[in-house]
C-alpha cells in the first residue's frame, strides 16, 4: 500500500471518529407550555344612583357628603332631607382573581341654571373576586352660597380590569 493510500485511510478513520464525537454530544430538553384563561369581567350599571337627597341652600357654600356606606351628612347652613344612598355595582369574573377598580374623581352634576361638582370615593380599589361582587361609590357633594333651585344630575365612569 502507497504512502499516499496509507495517508488517505488515517485521514478518513480520524474524521470519522470526530463527526461521530459530534453526533454522540448533542442533547435535546423538553418544556410545557400552559395558559390561563380568565372569564372576561364585567361591571354591572349601577344597581343605585348616588343620591344626595333634597337640600335646601344656605347662605354660605358647604357641602352634603355620602359615605360609600350610603350614610349621608349634611354641612353648615343647609337643610337636608331625603334618604341619601351611594352608587353600588356588581362585578363578574374568575374566582379568586383580583381586579383593580377605577372610578372617576368627580362628576359635574348640571342644573337648569348651575352646575355643582362632587368628589366622589369608591369602597374598593381592589378585589379578590368570587364570582360575584359589588362595590358602591360615595362623594362630596360642594353646594354654593345660594344654588340655584332645580334638578341637578350627572354622570361619572367606573372599570373594572384584571390585575
Amino acid at each position: 500500500m502507497s504512502k499516499f493510500v496509507k495517508a488517505a485511510l488515517a485521514s478518513s478513520v480520524l474524521l470519522a471518529s470526530v463527526v461521530g464525537a459530534n453526533a454522540a454530544e448533542a442533547a435535546t430538553a423538553s418544556a410545557d407550555a400552559r395558559a390561563n384563561i380568565l372569564k372576561q369581567v364585567t361591571v354591572d350599571s349601577n344597581e343605585v344612583d348616588l343620591n344626595f337627597g333634597t337640600i335646601i341652600t344656605g347662605a354660605t357654600a358647604s357641602t352634603v357628603s355620602v359615605s360609600t356606606g350610603g350614610v349621608g351628612a349634611c354641612g353648615t347652613g343647609l337643610v337636608c332631607s331625603g334618604t341619601p344612598t351611594a352608587a353600588g355595582f356588581t362585578i363578574n369574573g374568575t374566582s379568586g382573581a383580583t381586579v383593580d377598580i377605577s372610578v372617576d374623581s368627580s362628576v359635574t352634576l348640571n342644573g337648569p341654571s348651575g352646575t355643582m361638582t362632587a368628589a366622589l370615593t369608591s369602597s374598593n380599589s381592589t378585589l379578590v373576586l368570587d364570582g360575584t361582587d359589588s362595590f358602591a361609590v360615595g362623594g362630596t357633594l360642594s353646594v354654593a352660597a345660594n344654588q340655584a333651585d332645580g334638578a341637578y344630575s350627572g354622570t361619572f365612569s367606573v372599570s373594572v380590569d384584571y390585575q
